[in-house]
């Protein structure tokens, strides 16, 4: 019966179980805490934690998809992030060196080529990805600790530490609540649209009263998104923040990516790839030049986190992103990515990463060991694919 309803207004059961799951969570929390967790201040840095997690998962359900898996995000964040940063540190302190945006541009067409790099030996060479990527873990590790035998290179450019989602590292009120109004006018033009384009080829059509809940829905989540952000303000006043600058990056990136997935010839090779990958390279599907790609645009990914990770600490540090693609990977599979291949969706990956990061924060709250927070977000993770493994059974 709840499998009708959710399929009625057009919301797969298992991404309906996950933001249950997260409801859940999040009241758990609350209450443990003290009512700590859901304030604005939390909160607010909780959509920035979630927003590195975020960018990065969203490539990762590529890669799994297609049947592949980068264990080497982490490591490629840490030493692109400082690249970044050393090169910015000697313009701010020296006087010489580059840019923040030339220094930004740097890395992500290093974190690009990189990616790519990654992909020629799985497409080309024939190794797996596991090897692969297992020892770019490696060596982007030690290299982001060669670039300056380990030393922290800090301050960075003012300007570009704005990106990480700081002090003043927000839009403010009134352009958050601008971008939010526009938002909900998309929400509803684009839903309206697609109504009547499916009308119009004669497509089965949502009952009318799912169509508008699902607007009306979106809409308020939006709204109570933009306040909750504007409830938060910056210290010694009563100036609102608004929305953080990484999550705004980070919904650009989920935007990308989402018409990637679901609009490109791309995006249908690289489902068709993991559903069954004979059949797609006899289809015509270019199945070497297709995994390059996904790579790339996986390093590209790791390097905009990168960006953000260096402008919210203002400093580059060869300890950025240890394990993180632990939490990315653990994103993707929570949000509904099938380690079998063929089945992912760009915003359930947000969900999973939104879900991840939460459990982290909140044991940071309630003073958690660093130790005992990987104990319990490992058996998570085992939790999450052990799902996966009954939902696809219960699916044939």
């Amino acid at each position: 019966m709840s499998k009708t309803f959710f399929e009625t207004i057009g919301i797969s059961p298992r991404l309906a179980s996950m933001v249950f799951a997260l409801i859940v969570i999040w009241g758990g929390l609350q209450v443990i805490t003290g009512g700590i967790f859901l304030t604005s201040r939390n909160l607010y840095n909780l959509a920035v934690q979630s927003s590195v997690v975020g960018i990065m998962s969203t490539g990762m359900v590529l890669i799994i998809v297609a049947r592949h898996i980068d264990l080497s995000v982490g490591s490629l964040l840490g030493f692109t992030g400082m690249g970044i940063a050393f090169m910015q540190h000697d313009l701010f302190t020296l006087e010489y060196g580059w840019s923040w945006p030339l220094s930004i541009a740097a890395g992500l067409a290093f974190g690009a080529l990189v990616g790519a790099w990654q992909g020629y030996w799985v497409a080309y060479r024939g190794v797996p990805a596991f090897i692969v990527t297992l020892g770019g873990f490696l060596m982007f590790r030690g290299g982001a600790f060669l670039i300056t035998d380990g030393r922290t290179v800090a301050p960075l450019d003012p300007t570009y530490s704005l990106l990480g989602g700081g002090v003043d590292g927000a839009i403010g009120a009134t352009w958050s609540w601008i971008l939010g109004i526009l938002a909900v006018i998309a929400v509803v033009t684009l839903s309206w649209r697609s109504r009547s384009r499916q009308k119009a080829y004669g497509f089965p059509l949502k009952p009318l009263w799912a169509e508008l809940g699902m607007m009306v829905f979106w809409s308020a989540l939006i709204l109570v998104f933009v306040s909750v952000m504007n409830s938060y303000y910056k210290p010694r006043s009563e100036i609102p923040r608004g929305i953080p600058i990484p999550v705004l990056i980070l919904i650009g990136v989920v935007i990308a990516m989402t018409l990637l997935a679901r609009v490109t010839r791309f995006g249908r090779h690289v489902f068709a790839m993991g559903s069954n990958q004979e059949a797609a390279e006899l289809a015509g599907v270019n199945i070497k030049r297709v995994t390059t790609l996904i790579f790339m645009i996986m390093g590209l990914l790791s390097a905009i986190a990168a960006v953000i990770t260096t402008a919210r600490l203002n400093a580059g540090t060869n300890s950025m992103g240890t394990w993180a693609e632990l939490n990315v990977i653990g994103a993707a599979v929570i949000g509904g990515t099938s380690l079998a291949g063929g089945i992912g969706t760009i915003p359930g990956a947000i969900l999973g990463a939104v879900i991840m990061q939460s459990l982290d924060n909140g044991m940071v709250l309630l003073g958690v060991s660093s130790a005992m927070r990987q104990v319990i977000i490992g058996f998570v993770l085992i939790l999450a694919v052990w799902f996966d493994v009954v939902y696809n059974k219960n699916r044939k």
